[in-house]
């Protein structure tokens, strides 16, 4: 397998599950503005959205969108519970926080990005997204991770979505238990070695 990746993105997610299920894949990292690759492609003819995370299967089929990508992933290697069963109740729940995160989190911290933004507008942009922070704060005030007694997939896209936080000098010791969960998070070997590895990958022009 090949994940496409490009630093400081939600293609962190993906590559925080690889290194949990210790699967085998090569790592090629996109430049977000010319759409080059560290092997010299054209990203556009393998992801036509253009955007990051991508996963190309053995087969030579590519796989988009984290949500999905991860669950993938997790249905790969079972046994290391990363997800709960197809068909479960628990699924459904994991399910409906990676909808959360992608589209409240994700999605609405987009804004945040575009430094042309008026202030006025940044306001109600931070507000509706610390109300959503508030939401996730009452979750984890009472259990160290978002599914279960254990790490899933849907901890792995929560950590990198939140990790775009002090870039928009948002604090999170605002959120007591949302700041442990991160430092819980970060500390694990397998986002520490997904950092690394994608540390090594020089720029691309």
């Amino acid at each position: 397998m090949k994940l496409y990746f490009a630093p400081d993105t939600c293609s962190l997610s993906p590559h925080i599950v690889l290194q949990e299920l210790g699967l085998p894949y090569e790592l090629v990292r996109v430049n977000n503005r010319t759409k080059r690759t560290s092997a010299g492609e054209d990203f556009l003819a393998i992801n036509p959205k253009g955007y990051v995370a991508a996963l190309e299967l053995d087969t030579g089929e590519v796989l988009t969108e984290g949500p999905a990508i991860v669950q993938y992933l997790a249905d790969l290697t079972p046994e290391a519970a990363l997800a709960p069963a197809a068909g479960t109740l628990a699924r459904v729940r994991l399910q409906e926080w990676l909808n959360f995160i992608t589209s409240e989190i994700h999605a609405g911290s987009s804004p945040l990005f575009n430094r042309a933004s008026r202030e006025e507008a940044l306001v109600i942009f931070r507000d509706r997204l610390f109300r959503r922070l508030d939401f996730i704060e009452v979750n984890l005030a009472s259990r160290d991770y978002l599914v279960g007694d254990g790490f899933t997939v849907a901890d792995a896209y929560l950590f990198t979505v939140l990790g775009w936080m002090k870039g928009f000098s948002i604090d999170l010791d605002r959120w007591p238990a949302i700041a442990l969960y991160m430092l819980r998070i970060g500390a694990r070997a397998s986002v520490q070695s997904a950092l690394a590895r994608e540390a090594e990958i020089p720029p691309v022009k």
